[in-house]
């Protein structure tokens, strides 16, 4: 039988159903589990929701002296402050110092900085063999969520702009946020954006038994130091085994993101049949803000030149879904054949400053089967713009032959007539 509480009637033993509004007000992964500690029985007293659902024939129910307090807070019940309230201080970061931005931007900061304390406080536990506790990583997830709800290019601009000290966790960090910009593109339920999200938050952390010493190492690695740092995927799976409701996705991404699509990865050599989805695009996610960030070894690459390469690493991603994390992004490769909604073919061009729109050379009529003259067209998402579709596989129309050398022929004298007379 299912009741209705106030949050501040919930102890030790009941079994939770459900939360009263949106998932994004409650701590919790999930919403379905038993109280198990004080630390979630506070966690719930503290949250942003107005009444919490329990199940009283999975878990304990009121004590008898409370039982007329059960019913959902009304008006008339003015002890406990109203969810608005509470919300401004949410009990996931009643520990750290908050500050109250001003901007996109500056929100995307400081929960940055929050996240990165957390994230290294949960690495540390795993450094000490201490279970991971889904409970204290996943209030990350729910904010990332939430700040891409609300503006997607803030918190991913602010994390191409970590420090090379700040590496190990902002990756992680980094990671989630990419992991659910691409679920929440693709529709996915809330329950697989939280999962997608918890397991980019942790798919590295087999690397705290890694030494320093070699992951901050500026030279080459030997071999020896290349196999251990092979090993940090078996090792972090190893940990996340051991820890108590950590989702199938991030035992999965943990284990896996280092597979590749031709079977030349580690740690086991799968090849695509044998590699998910989610792993799959954890891998793209890994390597993308790999390339993008500045190493103790390299500096970083702007998005477009990252996505260049990738797209040309064949066998080592499964492409459909790099297109995918493209199209999430709103940036693509510069040399690619694409597809547009207008019916044409075209080539993506370099970009004419960083962070400008992308740009594509339409040449070619898909309904006419003819070359057009070619045409500069930029992509947005409003049905003013044009907007790219798909790849363009060239066999499946033209001849390829023709179309790699006819591609390159217009890209080049496209280029070339853009180019700004030199100056003496």
């Amino acid at each position: 039988m299912k009741r209705e509480i106030s949050p501040d009637l919930v102890r030790v033993g009941m079994y939770v159903k459900g939360f009263s509004g949106s998932w994004f007000r409650h701590p919790f992964w999930r919403a379905h589990f038993m109280i198990r500690n004080a630390r979630q029985e506070e966690r719930i007293r503290q949250s942003c929701v107005d009444y919490v659902i329990i199940d009283v024939t999975r878990g304990i129910g009121l004590e008898t002296d409370e039982a007329p307090q059960a019913a959902r807070p009304n008006a008339e019940t003015p002890t406990r402050p109203s969810a608005k309230a509470r919300c401004r201080t949410p009990a996931a970061w009643a520990n750290i110092e908050r500050v109250r931005p001003t901007s996109d931007q500056q929100q995307a900061r400081a929960l940055l900085s929050r996240s990165k304390n957390i994230v290294r406080k949960a690495f540390d536990d795993a450094r000490l063999g201490r279970a991971i506790q889904v409970e204290d990583v996943a209030p990350v997830v729910e904010e990332v969520v939430s700040s891409i709800d609300q503006n997607p290019k803030a918190l991913l601009n602010v994390l191409r702009l970590k420090q090379k000290n700040e590496y190990t966790y902002l990756h992680s960090v980094a990671v989630c946020t990419l992991m659910v910009n691409v679920a929440i593109h693709m529709d996915m339920s809330r329950d697989e954006i939280r999962d997608y999200g918890i397991a980019g938050l942790l798919h590295d952390v087999g690397k705290m038994g890694i030494p320093d010493s070699i992951l901050d190492k500026e030279g080459p690695l030997t071999d020896e130091e290349f196999r251990e740092i092979r090993s940090h995927s078996a090792f972090g799976h190893e940990i996340l085994a051991k820890s108590r409701d950590i989702p199938e996705a991030a035992l999965d991404v943990c284990l896996h993101h280092h597979e590749k699509i031709d079977g030349s990865g580690y740690p086991f050599g799968l090849s695509s049949k044998s590699i998910s989805t989610v792993a799959r695009l954890g891998a793209i996610c890994d390597v993308y803000d790999a390339l993008t960030s500045n190493r103790v070894y390299k500096a970083s690459w702007a998005p477009r030149r990252a996505l260049a390469e990738m797209w040309g690493w064949e066998g080592h991603f499964d492409r459909d879904l790099l297109f995918t994390f493209m199209q999430s992004l709103g940036l693509y490769a510069p040399g690619m054949l694409v597809q547009l909604r207008s019916n044409r073919l075209g080539i993506v061009l370099e970009p004419k400053r960083a962070n400008s729109r992308t740009r594509v050379l339409a040449y070619y009529a898909t309904c006419e089967n003819a070359q057009i003259d070619p045409v500069e067209v930029l992509i947005g998402d409003s049905l003013t713009n044009d907007k790219i579709v798909g790849t363009a596989d060239p066999g499946d129309r033209i001849p390829k032959d023709w179309v790699l050398a006819e591609s390159k022929a217009i890209k080049d004298r496209f280029n070339t007539s853009m180019e700004k007379p030199k100056t003496s």
